[in-house]
């Protein structure tokens, strides 16, 4: 294969990359068709590789975070991707079923109509620095659920985990079918320029759609998983307790390095003083030391860098500030950030017009439903919502009124680990799904496949010279139709 050059620029395809995949698309024309028993024995292998290096997976991702909670990579990653593959393989053999369709009896009489899902082929992971493990494999239980074979880029963030993966990896799968591979520096349009049958990408908008650009040129369908600005709604029926405990959790896990994190919260006007003594009571009683291991340091200098800036041009704009962390001093070296409220948040902050990614949560206050309708309206779609309310008609009103890409209900993040339910975006959080049935069929072709009987009605009936006969039949089935 020749190394190709993007167009308008100088950017040729890695040898590497041209190397794999060349042998992935080879391997999979010599055998199209895995077996049940092919794709249940790839899925035992790719929980096998995590179980048999979980220690090292936990130590790499630390290392590459500077702190990560050993006990969050462990629920969040470990344990996450394991369930998945454990679901898949229960599941698999209804999956990979043809499915049988209905046909119009009185223009086909005698034939049938069904879909079989057949896999693409070779599908490319372009994976994120912040969920590294579950980003990319969570994908592969879908990819190889369906037949696939799979080429993996990490993120230029994650050195120690891609360092890791490389080197473990051909100890359980051929390079012909799974191969992973580190950034190296900007790699990344390279990657995303390899004609894969199918790309997946989690990360931001911006790089997302530069990824859809250039797997455009080679008419690569995608799947864009990207963020947004996910709010929670408390509504006044619902324990203002309950919703702090459940929201901190949801924003200081991962110090709020989720795409799916409560990025902001609407709560009904009155109810802030009590919200506020909750969180500053819950963060103190989880946090005692936020210099300590639970509490999961900022990814790199230039995001922590952006946080600061972002809470100071909040200040600075008239809002108030509330360090949940006072009276500790965090690690600045260590890229500890203080975990912070922001009460009075306007539309012109840089907190309201980007997402966060941050453990700093906007607050703001509403006096009827329709104004929090409004207000996510107004922006993008976003990943998620998460209203909190045990009154029926108040939950449908948000779900009926606002668009994300998935809801959790008196909850947040939550929707994710249902592996029977799809996950993925809308608009600019994001396209296509996976997970569960979704993530096969999204890996898969579902071929549909129109099978004749003995007889054709439609060559007895309609052969030219178009008789009057054939007008009269035509005109007898159209007005069955009406």
């Amino acid at each position: 294969m020749n190394a190709p050059v993007l167009p308008g620029s100088e950017l040729s395809i890695p040898a590497e990359f041209q190397a794999c995949f060349a042998a992935q698309r080879a391997a999979f024309f010599k055998a199209q068709e895995p077996s049940h028993a092919e794709r249940l024995a790839d899925l035992k292998m790719l929980a096998r590789l995590v179980k048999d290096n979980q220690a090292a997976i936990v130590a790499a991702i630390n290392a590459d975070y500077g702190n990560r909670s050993t006990f969050e990579t462990t629920f969040g990653e470990v344990f996450q991707v394991l369930d998945g593959a454990h679901d898949a393989t229960k599941r698999l053999k209804g999956w990979m079923k043809p499915r049988r369709r209905s046909v119009d009896r009185l223009t086909f009489p005698g034939a049938s109509n069904r879909v079989i899902p057949q896999p693409l082929g070779v599908v490319g992971v372009i994976v994120p620095w912040n969920f590294p493990l579950q980003l990319s494999f969570s994908p592969l239980v879908s990819i190889f659920a369906a037949g696939n074979r799979a080429m993996v880029k990490m993120s230029e963030n994650s050195q120690h985990l891609a360092e890791l993966l490389v080197g473990i990896g051909p100890k359980y799968f051929a390079a012909d079918k799974l191969a992973f591979f580190a950034d190296g520096g900007g790699r990344g349009p390279a990657f995303s320029s390899l004609p894969f049958d199918h790309l997946i990408f989690t990360g931001s908008g911006g790089t997302g759609r530069a990824v859809m650009a250039n797997a455009a040129r080679n008419l690569t369908p995608v799947t864009l998983e990207l963020g947004g600005k996910s709010p929670a709604v408390v509504a006044p029926d619902f324990p203002v307790r309950t919703a702090a405990e459940r929201i901190l959790w949801a924003k200081t896990f991962n110090a709020g390095q989720v795409c799916l994190a409560v990025d902001h919260v609407f709560l009904p006007r009155g109810a802030e003083t009590e919200f506020v003594a909750e969180c500053r009571r819950l963060f103190t009683k989880r946090y005692p030391d936020v210099n300590g291991p639970d509490f999961t340091s900022i990814i790199d200098q230039r995001s922590y860098d952006r946080l600061g800036a972002a809470l100071e041009d909040a200040r600075t704009k008239g809002a108030t500030l509330i360090n949940l962390a006072e009276g500790q001093t965090p690690d600045a070296a260590k890229r500890k950030f203080p975990p912070h409220l922001v009460l009075n948040p306007t539309a012109d902050m840089e907190l309201m017009r980007r997402e966060i990614f941050g453990p700093i949560l906007p607050v703001q206050l509403y006096d009827e439903p329709q104004e929090v309708v409004d207000a996510i309206n107004a922006g993008d779609r976003p990943l998620a919502i998460y209203p909190f309310t045990n009154n029926a008609e108040t939950r449908d009103f948000y779900i009926a009124r606002t668009r994300s890409g998935g809801v959790s209900v008196n909850d947040a993040i939550m929707h994710i680990a249902q592996h029977d339910l799809p996950f993925g975006g809308v608009g600019a959080s994001g396209m296509g799904h996976y997970h569960g049935r979704e993530g096969f069929d999204t890996f898969s072709k579902l071929r549909p496949v129109f099978q004749q009987g003995r007889m054709s009605a439609v060559q007895m009936m309609f052969q030219p010279p178009y008789t009057g006969f054939s007008r009269r039949v035509l005109d007898f089935m159209i007005r069955l139709k009406s």
